[in-house]
Formats: structure tokens, C-alpha cells, sequence
């Protein structure tokens, strides 16, 4: 199925067969940013493979096709470049990034990468769908559905496991979890352990 014909007519994502997506996704590298530029793959792997991306331009997407590009947090990128179902072409130094460069370059950029990627790929595993949680002051916001289909039921943030928090900082985690309805969940990289905070007046 070509661009042209994607543009011509309205996409059914249900009608696809395995020859209209790659076995690997093109994406690029552009300024610490990894972009599907493609709709039809950018649509696909949200819509079918669990929500991964966010298309541009798009606060709430829709489980259908979408004709805007998107874009991989780069915790997202690893595990699916991780997974052989992405390449990743850097555009600057014009070559396909090895999982090795990838890492190296992600660690640059983003702070607690390994971290965070350890929680998000247990997630994974667990069947949760874990995307970015940052409007609500935390590293994940989690999914057992995922987004558009149920409202999330924690959040997640992860912390060193020489980490401290302090009560105050508790206390606010705590009140932003309970005005969203959410759960609010420190999760420890180290030992891939999680811990529940529920709130209640005595």
C-alpha cells in the first residue's frame, strides 16, 4: 500500500495485511528526537502494537489511521529497536544507529535513562502499557488497556535506589495521585520492586 493511495482514501488499519508493514519500521534520529514519518506506520504501531508513539499535532488519537508522523520517546524507541521491530537512521552523521549507538546516545540525553528503562520494560512484560507521565509530575503514567480506552490507574515514578524523598515531596505525590484518581507508585530499578502509596483521613 503506497503514500499515494494512503492520501487518496481513508485507511482501514483492519485491512492490512502483513506486506503493508515492514518486519523492521523506519524511523529518524533528528535532534534527540525519533520520528516515524510514515502515517501508516506511525498509526500502526499505536493503534495495533500497544500504543507506542505519539503522533504529532494529536493530543487524544484515536484507534485508527492518522495522517501525521510520530514520535518515540527514546525509552520507547530502545525497547523496540531492542525488540528488531525499528531501525533508527540518523540523519546528522547520515547512518543506521547500531542498539549499541542508540544506548549511548539516549544515555546522553536522558537523565535516569537505564533507570527508567528497566521499569518500563518490566511493565511491558507484565502486560501494563506504560507511557510518558510527565503532566502529572512523574516519569510513567500506566495502563492496563491504554489511553482512550480507561482512565490510568497510577502513576510512576522511579528512583535510584539510594534515592530519598522527602515527606513533603511524598505528601505533594501523593495529593496530585489523588486528584487524577490515580495510584501514585515508587518503583526501585535496582531490584525491579514497587511501591504503593494510598491516601486516607483517619
Amino acid at each position: 500500500m503506497n503514500i499515494e493511495k494512503q492520501e487518496r482514501e481513508k485507511i482501514s488499519l483492519d485491512d492490512l495485511d502483513k506486506s503493508d508493514i515492514p518486519d523492521k519500521i523506519p524511523t529518524k534520529f533528528i535532534n534527540s528526537r525519533v520520528i516515524v514519518f510514515n502515517p501508516l506506520y506511525a498509526s500502526y504501531l499505536y493503534a495495533k502494537e500497544k500504543f507506542f508513539g505519539a503522533p504529532l499535532g494529536i493530543s487524544k488519537p484515536r484507534l485508527e489511521y492518522f495522517s501525521k508522523p510520530s514520535e518515540l520517546s527514546l525509552i520507547e524507541a530502545y525497547y523496540l529497536i531492542k525488540k528488531g521491530r525499528i531501525s533508527i537512521y540518523d540523519v546528522k552523521e547520515e547512518r543506521e544507529l547500531s542498539i549499541k549507538d542508540f544506548h549511548k546516545k539516549s544515555k546522553q540525553i536522558h537523565d535516569k535513562f537505564e533507570e527508567k528503562y528497566e521499569i518500563y520494560n518490566d511493565l511491558r512484560l507484565k502486560g501494563y502499557i506504560p507511557r510518558p507521565g510527565l503532566k502529572f509530575g512523574a516519569d510513567f503514567v500506566v495502563y492496563k488497556k491504554g489511553p482512550g480506552l480507561e482512565h490510568s490507574p497510577f502513576i510512576v515514578h522511579v528512583l535510584y535506589h539510594d534515592s530519598k524523598i522527602g515527606a513533603i515531596d511524598m505528601v505533594r505525590a501523593g495529593r496530585l495521585a489523588t486528584s487524577v484518581r490515580k495510584k501514585f507508585v515508587i518503583a526501585n530499578p535496582s531490584t525491579i520492586s514497587y511501591y504503593f502509596f494510598e491516601w486516607f483521613k483517619p
